[in-house]
């Protein structure tokens, strides 16, 4: 049960409907994470204009949702794991090894994605502060200081869905009961 209004294209302020619209357009389901920003139409509509930022990213699709899932984890957002398990298997089509890895916070198999990851876990865990050490190994595996930025963009993203979520104790909804997890914090 949502801690706030789950709102439909009925009931959400004026300002909500055109992004919930699209959203039902695009996916044939209004994800509860929509429905529960709509309670701020400003907060719907940052999320909405910062996903298409975030999407224009040099960064792969595969590279941005394992920014996504290191900080759903990492953040304890039991919708956004489930959403974002669904993307990165199914468009971007990370291989399960990676995708059980990143839900379990576990090490990557794949070398470059896991500098990746590690760079996103010390980002959110020093508020940006990242070491020198973390950061040239970052640059060695053939990321840009642009990519670091975009990983910025992506956490940053990823914090207002995320914190979102958590406080309103968002449900899941149906369409991604199959990529379920559970926070273990």
């Amino acid at each position: 049960m949502s801690r706030v209004t789950l709102h439909t294209l009925q009931s959400a302020p004026e300002a909500a409907r055109p992004f919930l619209e699209n959203a039902q357009k695009n996916s044939g389901f209004i994800p509860n994470l929509l429905a529960v920003l709509a309670n701020a139409p400003a907060a719907l509509e940052t999320y909405v204009t910062v996903s298409a930022l975030n999407g224009k990213a040099e960064l792969s699709l595969a590279e941005r949702e394992v920014v996504q899932l290191i900080a759903a984890t990492t953040h304890g957002c039991d919708f956004c794991v489930a959403g974002h398990t669904a993307v990165a298997l199914n468009k971007a089509k990370l291989p399960d090894e990676v995708v059980s890895a990143l839900r379990e916070q576990g090490t990557l198999p794949e070398e470059k994605l896991e500098t990746l990851a590690a760079f996103t876990r010390e980002v959110i865990a020093t508020r940006g502060k990242v070491s020198e050490q973390t950061f040239n190994a970052f640059k060695a595996a053939g990321y840009s200081e642009g990519n670091a930025l975009e990983v910025i963009l992506g956490v940053s993203l990823a914090t207002l869905c995320n914190f979102a979520n958590v406080f309103a104790q968002t449900p899941l909804n149906p369409e991604l009961a199959r990529y379920r997890w559970q926070s273990g914090l």
